[in-house]
């Protein structure tokens, strides 16, 4: 991207961190934060390696978390390599890097 490299999800879309999260393992963006910020989801029977875990949300269902952070798409990106969502909400949003 033009941020250098990023951590992007199966369709290349690149993955954020919120500052808010800031409880390790915990998701703060739920609710209609989580519409504009869809989490990434977990699919059934992964095993989670190294910095890679699980963040189970408010609602139940599974997240990916990196080194602790929560992840999330943008739903304002349109195509993979978009970084639209960095900076964004008084710079509160980064993309994920390793």
């Amino acid at each position: 991207t033009a941020l250098g490299p990023v951590l992007a999800d199966s369709k290349g879309m690149t993955l954020y961190t919120f500052d808010k999260d800031a409880t390790p393992g915990k998701s703060a963006c739920n609710g209609p934060c989580a519409q504009n910020w869809p989490p990434l989801a977990v699919a059934a029977n992964v095993k989670v390696m190294g910095d890679w875990t699980v963040v189970t949300r408010d609602d139940g269902s599974k997240q990916w978390a990196y080194k602790g952070k929560p992840l999330y798409t943008f739903a304002k990106d349109k195509k993979p390599g978009d970084t639209t969502g960095d900076g964004f909400l008084n710079n509160a949003w980064h993309a994920a890097k390793l």
